[in-house]
């Protein structure tokens, strides 16, 4: 059986929130756009939900739009502010998620004119950096609110400043910090904001975005009807149900659930005081749930490799870049050299872990390094 600890690529869903989903399946079956009794009925849910989660986040109803999960609700949310303002340029962090890297990738053979700011060496963006970038033209800043890789939480509200200066348009990466730190507070200050069910237990294929409703932007197709007409496609009501009772759930033990990763996080780092010279620790021991490493002059995959095989699993980075070539663009940016870079491993831990579940990827770790140690020595 395997111990897992990759949840920030992934979550089991929490029973509640399967719960709700089975009964949506069966009872609220109808397509919401469909003007008949059974298609009423689910457009009253899903206006529900999205009151809920609008709530949830300390934003009003009307900007939330329900997507397919994260990819879909960057890609929405960027292209929603480029279109409502001018400017060709664009400024992200180096260390942005694939599904942002990918389209800007396409914006920038489109004309867009991109600009990359580089993290510090303890993983927050250079501010200095983004000031010495940003200007009139700047239609857009987007910033990953907490790193998938090693799980620091960058300045929002510095970004947010900078942007009203210059009247750019801020869009955040948001999949992997709501339900894990307080994006009510923080969600004021963005245009626009991307979230994921399956980061939160909920059920995978279901996400939001968030579009400040003052804001006016042509969606990407014509003449849709679903989602006000900014998404096209048949809602999945059923998964946003599940959605909301594992969002809802995750808010309120927020607190909680902060407590009890940043304990286990601590444990972990103490099981491992007496290899602590052969360990770089990037993210620190606060409540995000990301914790990377890197092992001195150990392959990170290999690394991987090797704790699956002894039944604990976690990743070298996010799950969506992990099979591409090279190390995690996070570490480059904080200035790693690329064989350093590939030592690195990710471990996401729960408030699910016990003290066992981490005294045995602890014992797990320890003993790959000493296996390592041994291979070199022979």
């Amino acid at each position: 059986m395997t111990t897992y600890f990759d949840y920030a690529a992934t979550c089991p869903i929490d029973e509640e929130a399967l719960e709700a989903y089975m009964k949506a399946s069966k009872e609220f079956y109808g397509n919401t756009s469909s003007l008949h009794d059974a298609g009423t009925k689910a457009a009253k849910l899903l206006e529900h939900c999205r009151t809920s989660l609008a709530n949830l986040m300390n934003v009003k109803s009307e900007g939330i739009y329900f997507t397919s999960g994260g990819t879909e609700s960057n890609v929405i949310g960027i292209q929603a502010l480029l279109d409502a303002h001018p400017g060709n340029h664009i400024i992200a962090s180096a260390a942005e998620h694939s599904s942002i890297q990918h389209l800007l990738e396409k914006l920038e053979q489109e004309g867009y004119e991109i600009s990359r700011v580089s993290l510090t060496p303890e993983g927050i963006l250079d501010i200095k950096e983004l000031e010495s970038l940003i200007r009139e033209e700047t239609a857009l800043v987007t910033i990953q609110h907490v790193n998938a890789d090693i799980g620091t939480v960058q300045p929002i509200q510095r970004i947010h400043t900078l942007c009203k200066k210059w009247g750019s348009l801020f869009h955040s990466d948001c999949v992997q910090s709501f339900g894990k730190v307080d994006l009510a507070s923080a969600a004021p200050y963005f245009d626009s904001f991307s979230i994921s069910s399956h980061k939160v237990y909920g059920p995978k294929g279901v996400g939001a975005v968030y579009i400040r409703p003052s804001l006016s932007f042509q969606p990407l197709l014509p003449n849709v009807i679903h989602e006000s007409g900014v998404r096209a496609g048949t809602v999945n009501t059923p998964g946003i149900a599940g959605f909301l009772v594992a969002a809802d759930k995750s808010v309120a033990s927020l607190e909680e659930h902060q407590s009890v990763i940043r304990k286990r996080k601590e444990y972990f780092m103490e099981l491992l005081t007496e290899a602590a010279g052969e360990l770089t620790v990037l993210g620190g021991l606060n409540e995000v749930p990301i914790l990377g490493l890197c092992i001195k002059g150990m392959d990170g995959q290999w690394a991987m490799l090797e704790a699956n095989r002894k039944g604990y699993a976690f990743s070298t980075g996010s799950a969506c870049q992990v099979r591409s070539e090279g190390p995690p663009q996070t570490l480059l940016s904080m200035g790693f050299s690329e064989q350093n870079a590939k030592t690195f491993i990710r471990l996401s831990f729960s408030h699910l872990h016990s003290e066992e579940d981490v005294k045995g990827l602890a014992d797990c770790l320890k003993q790959i390094m000493a296996d390592q140690v041994r291979k070199v020595n022979v």
